[in-house]
């Protein structure tokens, strides 16, 4: 007897990470192009904050700063989901990423990697730059050194304006950090964000955990995924570093790693649309989405 219903086949581990990969960079698209200012506006809420308190003034509460509150809330509840998935700056990273990854494969030339001690120490360098910036904001300084920020510039090319001569050095280190991103994955984000900084040093709650009890032998599958070095473990307290990209989860052969303590699939392609949209709704509501 034939069944009337066509039996699904599962779909392939390869498969699966194929297609949420699209979805991912999907959804990076939809942010570059419709709120690339999001993470400006943040990072303006962190220098009005810093500059507000070193000149003894009470605190406003400007768009700036309810910028920075809701994507500090957002993160607190499901993860740096803003970083891997609707930051500009990260998303534009990895399109060079991804696009220096397939020319040294076309030369048949791969660029050597720092080792992951290395990587540790140097993602330090980005709580220095949020700690610089505050101090330079605090002592009311930052307002003045016009020119120099490679963020300014960025996000004057996101809004197709030219930055001209004026914003030479900061043009120049906006390149230097793109060779940087050519190099190696999420750069910036680990190494000179600050942003990132904040953000790392948030009590997360929706996390990716792994359960190494069921993990294969010598698998580490994960880890070798991961943009950031990071190890899924729950009691890892480099887990702040992780950009909830959902690579390890994707990848992972026995689909060990859950989210926020007991989501089996939490980078499901519905979880995933579900923080997004939420996301975007708050993006909406505070005028970060840009009308094209």
């Amino acid at each position: 007897m034939i069944s009337s219903k066509t039996e699904q086949k599962p779909v392939s581990p390869k498969k699966r990470v194929a297609q949420r990969r699209r979805l991912r960079a999907g959804i990076q698209l939809i942010f570059f192009l419709l709120a690339p200012s999001v993470y400006t506006a943040a990072f303006s809420g962190t220098k009005e904050i810093a500059t507000a308190i070193g000149a003894g003034e009470p605190l406003a509460f400007s768009s700036f700063a309810a910028a920075l509150l809701v994507i500090c809330v957002y993160t607190i509840l499901f993860g740096r989901f803003f970083c891997g998935y609707a930051c500009a700056f990260g998303s534009f990273g990895d399109a060079v990423y991804a696009l220096s990854q397939l020319i040294q494969r076309k030369i048949g030339h791969r660029l050597p990697q720092p080792p992951e001690l290395a990587v540790h120490r140097m993602q330090k360098i980005k709580y220095l730059v949020l700690a610089a910036i505050v101090i330079l904001c605090a002592a009311g300084v930052y307002a003045g050194l016009s020119g120099w920020s490679p963020w300014d510039v960025f996000s004057m090319l996101t809004a197709l304006k030219w930055c001209g001569s004026a914003y030479a050095l900061g043009s120049i280190l906006l390149a230097l950090i793109v060779v940087g991103m050519a190099v190696k994955e999420r750069f910036f984000c680990q190494f000179l964000c600050p942003m990132g900084a904040v953000f790392a040093l948030l009590p997360v709650v929706g996390r990716y955990t792994r359960n190494r009890e069921s993990c294969l032998m010598r698998c580490s599958a994960c880890a070798k995924s991961c943009p950031v070095c990071v190890e899924t473990d729950a009691d890892n307290v480099r887990m702040g570093e992780c950009i909830s990209c959902g690579k390890c989860s994707d990848i992972c052969p026995k689909r060990n790693i859950s989210y926020a303590g007991h989501i089996s699939d939490g980078n499901a392609p519905l979880a995933v649309l579900l923080r997004a949209g939420i996301l975007f709704a708050v993006c909406v509501v505070f005028g970060l989405v840009r009308v094209l």
